[in-house]
C-alpha cells in the first residue's frame, strides 16, 4: 500500500493564497484555501492508503478529518521540505499539495506496478503530484521550485536516475483568480466551488 502525503500551509489570512488578493480579501483567500485543503484531504481520506500524512506548516484545524498523521514541515526551501516528507516514508509514497481541490481518489490510486515513479504535471509548469516507489529525498533536493521549469526539471531528475516514470493527468493549481474560476468549473460539486460562489456573491453586494 502507498503512503499518501499532503504538504500544506495552515489557511490563515495573509499567509495563504496571497495572489488571490485582489480581487479577494485576505479573509476570502484564506476561506478559499480552507475549502481547497478540505476537498484535498477528503479525496485522500477516500483513497486506499498505508498511511495518510499531513505535512503541515502551522496548526491543524477543524478541517482535518480523522485518520491523518500530522507532522511539521522542516525548515528550508520547498525542495528540502518535500525531500523531508519523503524521507519519513518507508515504502511507496505519493505526495500532493493543497492547491488542486479537483483531485479525486481515482487520480490518487497508484500501485507502482511496472513503474518506479509517477509525475503529475501542473498547468503552471510545476507539478501537483510526485510518487516514488522507493522514496529517495535526493531526487528532490536542489530542484528549483516555483518556477515555470520546475516540473520539467523534476521529471528530468527522475529520468536521469533511471526511473520508469508514469505520467498522471495534468491539473491546474489554484494560484490566481482565473485559476480559481477554472478549477471551480472543473469541480462544480466541490467545497471549493461553493466557497468561490459565496465570495463572488459578497463581492456583488
Amino acid at each position: 500500500m502507498t503512503t499518501l502525503l499532503v504538504i500544506a500551509k495552515e489557511p490563515r489570512p495573509g499567509r495563504v493564497k496571497t495572489r488571490l488578493t485582489p480581487p479577494f480579501t485576505p479573509e476570502q483567500a484564506a476561506a478559499l484555501a480552507t475549502a481547497a485543503l478540505t476537498d484535498t484531504l477528503r479525496a485522500v481520506a477516500a483513497t486506499p492508503a498505508r498511511r495518510r500524512v499531513l505535512v503541515l506548516d502551522g496548526s491543524a484545524g477543524p478541517w482535518l478529518p480523522p485518520g491523518f498523521e500530522v507532522v511539521p514541515q522542516c525548515a528550508g526551501g520547498l525542495d528540502e521540505r518535500l525531500a523531508a516528507a519523503f524521507a519519513g516514508c518507508a515504502g511507496p509514497a505519493l505526495l500532493i499539495g493543497m492547491d488542486t481541490p479537483q483531485v479525486t481518489p481515482e487520480l490518487l490510486t497508484v500501485d507502482f506496478a511496472g513503474y518506479d515513479a509517477c509525475f503529475g504535471p501542473a498547468d503552471d509548469g510545476g507539478f501537483w503530484a510526485l510518487g516514488l516507489a522507493d522514496p529517495d529525498p535526493g531526487l528532490l533536493r536542489g530542484v528549483p521550485m516555483s518556477t515555470p521549469a520546475t516540473g520539467a526539471v523534476q521529471r528530468a531528475r527522475l529520468m536521469a536516475a533511471g526511473l520508469r516514470v508514469r505520467d498522471l493527468p495534468g491539473l491546474r493549481d489554484v494560484d490566481t483568480a482565473a485559476d480559481a474560476e477554472a478549477v471551480a468549473a472543473a469541480a462544480p460539486g466541490s467545497r471549493f466551488a461553493a466557497e468561490l460562489a459565496r465570495c463572488r456573491a459578497v463581492g456583488r453586494r
